[in-house]
C-alpha cells in the first residue's frame, strides 16, 4: 500500500512538472519574439528542451534515473524510437508522454539531443 502510494505521488509530480501550462505558454512567446528567420532555420533547442522537461528524472547528464528512469548515457534506442517514447511514454514504467505537451519539433529536437548525452 505504501509503495503504492509513493508511486501514485511520484507520478502526480512527474505530470505537474511536465504539464505546466504557464511553461507552455512563455516558451511559445519566447519563440515568437525571436528572429523567425533563426527559429524557422535552427527549429527548437534540444537542449531547452531536455532541461526543462527531462531532467527532473533524467538529471543533467542523463544517468540520474529517478523514478526508475532510464540511464540515457546507455540508450541504444534508433531516433525513431526515441521519439515514440517522447512522444507516447513508456510503457510498463513512470515515463509520460509529452505528446499533448511539446509540438512534434521539439520532441525531435529533444529526441536528437540525447545522442550527445550517451558515453
Amino acid at each position: 500500500m505504501k509503495k503504492a502510494l509513493f508511486a501514485l505521488v511520484i507520478l502526480a509530480f512527474i505530470v505537474a512538472c511536465g504539464n505546466s501550462g504557464t511553461d507552455k505558454t512563455a516558451d511559445s512567446s519566447t519563440s515568437s519574439s525571436t528572429a523567425p528567420a533563426t527559429a524557422a532555420t535552427d527549429g527548437p533547442d534540444g537542449e531547452k528542451v531536455y532541461k526543462q522537461y527531462c531532467v527532473t528524472c533524467h538529471g543533467v547528464y542523463g544517468d540520474m534515473a529517478a523514478s526508475g528512469a532510464f540511464d540515457l548515457t546507455t540508450s541504444k534506442l534508433t531516433e525513431e524510437e526515441r521519439i515514440a517514447i517522447v512522444t507516447n511514454g513508456r510503457e510498463g514504467t513512470l515515463m509520460v508522454g509529452f505528446k499533448n505537451i511539446l509540438d512534434e519539433p521539439k520532441i525531435k529536437a529533444v529526441a536528437e539531443y540525447v545522442v550527445k548525452l550517451r558515453k
